[in-house]
């Protein structure tokens, strides 16, 4: 599985460096995969972790949602990320139910008769894909490539998420309270 570090996470989430801190470590809203091993040394977070964050800031800035409240339903949609294929996704729209409940659905149609919170995860999918180099397949025709070029030239360069910029998440550095 691949990782990135605090300093990518945060390029990646939109949040800073202390706030991430804070959500993951100090609040626990959102735990790292990897935490640090001493003072000083970064944490690790996996895409699917990214991608969890990714939504708690849409909450918390869009929706002005306090997110200690759902921290079960942020910690079971991680768990339920963890068995889902990135490429899946792709398409999907998480509706939020209310009571921590939740789902991915592929059209509105699907929860016209409740009321639902919906996001949808191709902005989010892009960014993520950009950082990790994981396939794109709303730019491609029916096939993914072998090597992600994004890979091949981070290879040659040095990491990839490195190589990130900061247009390449949906709205930029976001702050929280």
């Amino acid at each position: 599985m691949c990782y990135v570090t605090t300093p990518a996470a945060s390029r990646l989430t939109g949040l800073s460096v202390d706030k991430l801190r804070e959500w993951t470590s100090r609040r626990a809203l959102v735990p790292a995969d990897i935490r640090p091993k001493k003072k000083g040394s970064p944490a690790q977070f996996s895409w699917q972790t990214i991608l969890v964050l990714r939504i708690a800031v849409t909450l918390r800035e869009r929706f002005h949602l306090e997110l200690q409240a759902h921290k079960t339903f942020l910690s079971g949609l991680r768990r339920q990320l963890r068995s889902t294929s990135f490429v899946a996704l792709w398409g999907q729209t998480l509706a939020l139910l209310g009571d921590d409940s939740w789902k991915l659905i592929n059209n509105e149609s699907e929860v016209a008769s409740d009321d639902a919170v919906l996001l949808r995860l191709d902005p989010h999918l892009a960014a993520i894909s950009a950082g990790f180099a994981l396939p794109n397949p709303s730019s491609l025709n029916g096939q993914l490539d072998l090597f992600s070029l994004p890979a091949v030239h981070g290879a040659q360069r040095g990491s990839v998420v490195d190589h990130i910029s900061p247009s390449s998440t949906a709205s930029g550095r976001r702050r929280s309270a």
